[in-house]
């Protein structure tokens, strides 16, 4: 057998491998996103996102300087945007989030506090395909911008104060149940 014959043989055996292999993991997981990721697939994941994120944009520091005002512009921006999958406090404990596969992270522990800044800002800006993470650049300035102070929030979360949760229940999104009961009660009120 020449040499073509042989990368023919090796192609195939390969590509049977990589398929009864991917038939038996959809066979044993049954693709459930109730299921929490195997210890191998956090793995996989966590080294696939970090390759995908360029080496220049990892060390790149946030160029925004923390202060009051960018934490409480981006606590705002965080209860409307992030916080019905993420919670308020950063947990993951919200029904969107554990619904989620793999289940929005605790971003409160050292798998994201550990990411630098750089790729927190790549995370955000360009999602992570395969998850349940959208990509929410603008593709302005003034949206990057907004991305860096969430960056800055990301960092504070461990911190968060009891003032602070009850500040962001305030400023989360309200079903349209809500709404509709509280135009109901202020009704009721103003007869």
């Amino acid at each position: 057998m020449g040499r073509f014959g042989w990368l023919l043989s090796g192609s195939v055996v390969t590509l049977t491998v990589l398929g009864v292999g991917g038939l038996a993991y959809v066979r044993s997981t049954g693709l459930d996103s109730r299921a929490q990721p195997s210890g191998f697939e956090a793995g996989v994941t966590r080294t696939a996102r970090s390759l995908a994120i360029p080496d220049a944009v990892k060390r790149t520091p946030n160029p925004v300087a923390p202060s009051a005002a960018v934490l409480e512009e981006a606590m705002a921006h965080y209860a409307d945007h992030c916080a019905s999958c993420h919670a308020n406090d950063g947990s993951g404990k919200t029904e969107m989030g554990q619904g989620l596969f793999p289940k929005a992270p605790d971003m409160r522990l050292p798998a994201t506090q550990t990411m630098t800044d750089g790729e927190l800002f790549y995370v955000i800006e360009h999602g992570i395909r395969f998850t349940g993470m959208p990509s929410w650049s603008t593709g302005t300035a003034t949206g990057e911008q907004s991305t860096w102070h969430l960056v800055h929030f990301i960092r504070h979360l461990p911190q968060l104060s009891r003032f602070e949760l009850d500040k962001m229940q305030q400023l989360n999104p309200r079903s349209p149940e809500e709404v509709r009961q509280e135009i109901e009660e202020e009704r009721f009120l103003n007869q």
